[in-house]
């Protein structure tokens, strides 16, 4: 059993403590609410978030400094835009060296830079290598109801890497192992981007081809971007890739794919993620990739398409015709030389 906080007790925060509870480890879930952390510690609910019961073994905290004490793990989930005020803080509080895993899925748009290294630039006694990444296809509404889910752990650490699978595998969860660090998180991140575009295409009643097309064309801008920063364009053909496209693409649980498709219905930003009520990272991740793209000259279309849709309140259907418009291409030809060089590298 290890003693193990789990920072944000949001929906995949708090699907992530009751995986860890059903390991038989001693969970405390953090959240800033006192009346969130009443909640989870009188009723074992936590509503809000997930329709499900929670384990016993989970514990609530509104107070940061008694949630970490004495833990062997911190799994960060808090939204991307909240990471470098709460490791800020957790770095002043913090008293001895537990496993750091984060399972927070975006980009910081003004950097450009991935959630561990904002984790490793505010925690002052954590190197960039010895951060763990949890990431793939993993809706929290069902991880939370124990249905089949596969997910992978990378770090550069590899004994950091095999504590954490250790620490979170069982029958209903199965955990990899990955050496691709920047390819893992990228394609957490990156898939947002691709999913709001989904829910577009779906809110415009476009059908399955439309989709079907965004979706691998996607998994090219993704590639085209993540091989550019350093990941293996492999990385992308597994579960945080491919796996994770095809699971917020195509699900109503994906706060990315409902906020998409309330866009293609008509509705203003503003109010999509008001009505939303929770963080949609593929907003500012989509911010972020756009710029990347444009400052690297790296051809993301899709990405551009949304961009204009989200920032310059360009009509979702006009983005549809520009994209279908483009000039020809072979379809093949940049993904073919990213793998040949994987391969001869």
């Amino acid at each position: 059993m290890q003693k193990v906080a789990v920072l944000g007790a949001g929906s995949w925060g708090t699907a992530l403590s009751i995986v860890l509870a059903d390991n038989g480890h001693d969970v405390r879930l953090w959240t800033h609410r006192k009346q969130q952390a009443d909640e989870i510690n009188t009723t074992n609910t936590n509503k809000r978030y997930l329709q499900v019961n929670l384990p016993q073994q989970i514990q609530a905290f509104d107070e940061l400094e008694k949630a970490i004490d004495d833990v062997s793990a911190i799994v960060i989930v808090v939204p991307t835009k909240a990471i470098r005020e709460v490791c800020s803080e957790l770095n002043e509080k913090l008293r001895h060296q537990p496993t750091l895993i984060h399972a927070t899925k975006g980009i910081e748009p003004e950097s450009l830079k991935r959630v561990s290294q904002l984790i490793s630039e505010e925690m002052s006694t954590y190197n960039y290598e010895d951060i763990v990444v949890l990431s793939g296809p993993s809706h929290a509404e069902e991880v939370g109801k124990r249905l089949p889910t596969t997910v992978t752990v990378s770090s550069v650490n590899e004994q950091n890497a095999t504590f954490t699978q250790d620490l979170f595998i069982n029958e209903s969860f199965r955990v990899y192992t990955s050496t691709d660090m920047v390819g893992i998180e990228l394609g957490g991140a990156l898939k947002n981007i691709i999913a709001l575009g989904a829910g577009i295409s779906d809110g415009l009643g476009y059908g399955d081809n439309a989709k079907a097309a965004l979706i691998t064309r996607g998994l090219a801008e993704i590639t085209r971007l993540g091989v550019s920063l350093g990941a293996s364009p492999l990385t992308f053909l597994g579960l945080p890739g491919v796996g994770d496209l095809i699971v917020t693409c195509t699900s109503s649980h994906s706060r990315n794919w409902r906020a998409g498709n309330l866009l293609g219905k008509g509705h203003k930003l503003d109010d999509v993620l008001e009505q939303m009520g929770m963080a949609v990272e593929g907003v500012r991740t989509t911010k972020a990739a756009n710029q990347f793209a444009r400052e690297q000259q790296i051809e993301m279309p899709i990405t551009n398409g949304l961009h204009q849709v989200l920032f310059n309140d360009k009509k979702p259907r006009d983005v549809v015709d520009q994209l279908m418009n483009r000039s020809k291409r072979e379809e093949m030809d940049d993904l073919a030389a990213f793998i040949r060089t994987d391969f001869r590298d």
